[in-house]
């Protein structure tokens, strides 16, 4: 009897124990987790900015898109063999544009990358189209986040069309454009012809967008190299080193260009990506009128009854007033002279120094007040409408506008906005984008402008601009594109 009595007080010691070491070992476990976290949170702080970031609690979904599919889709284009008879393949001429303006924002890209394409047809070689690399600040993630420093896009994420490498008409015989990583297989360095823009540019620089154009593609078409690549001349002898420069996009020289460069297969053939096109198709719910019935019958589609209107906010103060500094014109298309809504420079302009009245005229224009951009989508509404032939009926009840403000300056203004009959109205930020679509956000903008029954946008803007030849190529109406 005592020997079971002593047995089972040992089974009691032994499953005591047993419980002790089991709640040590746990208690262990949590302390290395504890320790881990704080590691991890200390670590991250001292690694370079683009480490993505991680917790061992939780998964952060928003990251910047890896793209893992989109760029084996572009390596392996069909147009990316060597085998292929010319004016492709290892026979075929290529032009890469390596004085391609890059670290700003998208669209002081697209010009120049639509142009270069258009010249690389015209020339009869491939456009070499490459990633679209970000200015750190502009990027929609914080430096903790990035997967590269600094972020690249592929261009197919942005854009689609032979730009990126889509096909020409059915019967057109041009080289389709190749990705930069292909160039360096089919033209390898010791193939290249290297053409710096300081042996082109000097003697054209200051010419009609035509006659640059004509001397370069002279240049490339005569050139019995197979491959070719400009390279920008020292920042320190030309700071705009481009083909088509900034001096040439912020001025009527580059109207010239126009009609030949809109009707062109490049313009014609231009598309949007899917990418874009899905965040599209995902958010036009937002858009469908939510208003009372009107009082006539209207169309059904939201885009006939939409108005967008660019509203750049935040930093672009500064932007203004140095334009107005510089007497700047509007910029590029937006200078068309079948536009409404033209910005006359006013006079008593002294070279980077303008008067006090001529710079509150800009930023009127520029940077409008509330009570402005009420008149000009009043304005803008009645003469779209007025404008309708026989027959059409008009009706605008849905406004979009595009900005990057995130104050509460834009919810203070849809309550004015409200007042004046517009039942539905969105904004950027109502967008609901998954990460691919975040990182082309801006396109995404675009693309909803591009549709709308009128677009209001700002005359120095080169989104503005690019907005515009887009719904002049869609053969949109004059009365439809204002600027305030």
């Amino acid at each position: 009897m005592l020997e079971a009595v002593k047995e089972q007080w040992r089974n009691k010691g032994r499953l005591v124990r047993t419980r002790q070491r089991r709640f040590q070992w746990l208690f262990l476990c949590v302390i290395a987790i504890v320790v881990l976290t704080l590691y991890t949170t200390v670590h991250q702080a001292k690694q370079p900015s683009f480490f993505p970031s991680f917790s061992p609690f939780a998964v952060d979904l928003d990251q910047p898109p890896t793209y893992e599919k989109l760029k084996k889709w572009e390596r392996d284009l069909p147009q990316h063999n060597l085998d292929l008879p010319y004016p492709e393949g290892r026979t075929g001429g290529y032009v890469l544009f390596k004085n391609q303006i890059q670290m700003l924002g998208w669209n002081n890209q697209l010009n120049e990358v639509l142009m270069n394409t258009w010249l690389a047809y015209k020339s009869g070689r491939a456009y070499v189209f490459q990633d679209y690399i970000w200015k750190s600040d502009y990027y929609p993630w914080p430096e903790s986040k990035f997967r590269e420093s600094p972020p690249h896009t592929p261009l197919n994420a942005l854009i689609a069309g032979p730009s990126a490498g889509g096909p020409w008409d059915p019967d057109d015989p041009a080289p389709r454009s190749v990705s930069e990583q292909w160039f360096d297989i089919v033209c390898p360095k010791e193939e290249r012809r290297i053409i710096n823009t300081h042996d082109v540019k000097p003697p054209i620089q200051w010419e009609d967008g035509d006659v640059i154009f004509n001397h370069w593609q002279k240049l490339l078409s005569e050139a019995p190299e197979r491959c070719l690549e400009i390279q920008p001349a020292p920042r320190e002898e030309d700071g705009f080193p481009q083909t088509f420069d900034l001096f040439l996009w912020g001025s009527d020289r580059i109207l010239s260009l126009w009609e030949a460069f809109r009707d062109s297969p490049v313009s014609r053939l231009f598309e949007t990506s899917p990418i874009v096109q899905a965040a599209v198709d995902r958010n036009a719910y937002l858009f469908m009128p939510r208003g009372p019935r009107p009082p006539v019958p209207v169309s059904r589609n939201p885009y006939d009854r939409m108005l967008a209107i660019h509203l750049r906010r935040g930093d672009f103060k500064e932007a203004c007033l140095s334009l107005a500094n510089w007497n700047s014109t509007f910029y590029s298309w937006n200078l068309l002279p079948d536009l409404p809504d033209k910005f006359v420079n006013p006079p008593g302009y002294q070279w980077g120094n303008n008067t006090p009245e001529n710079v509150a005229f800009y930023l009127e224009r520029c940077y409008p007040t509330d009570e402005f951009i009420l008149k000009k989508i009043r304005t803008a509404r009645d003469e779209y409408v007025k404008a309708a032939k026989p027959g059409d009926v008009r009706h605008l009840d849905v406004l979009f506008l595009l900005t990057n403000d995130k104050s509460d300056w834009v919810t203070n203004l849809k309550k004015e906005l409200s007042k004046d009959g517009w039942h539905t109205i969105v904004t950027t930020r109502d967008l609901e984008l998954d990460q691919e679509q975040k990182d082309v956000g801006m396109a995404v903008d675009m693309d909803f402008a591009r549709k709308a029954a009128v677009f209001i946008g700002n005359g120095w803007s080169s989104f503005t601009s690019n907005i515009v030849h887009r719904r002049l190529v869609d053969r949109k109406e004059p009365i439809s594109i204002r600027f305030y």
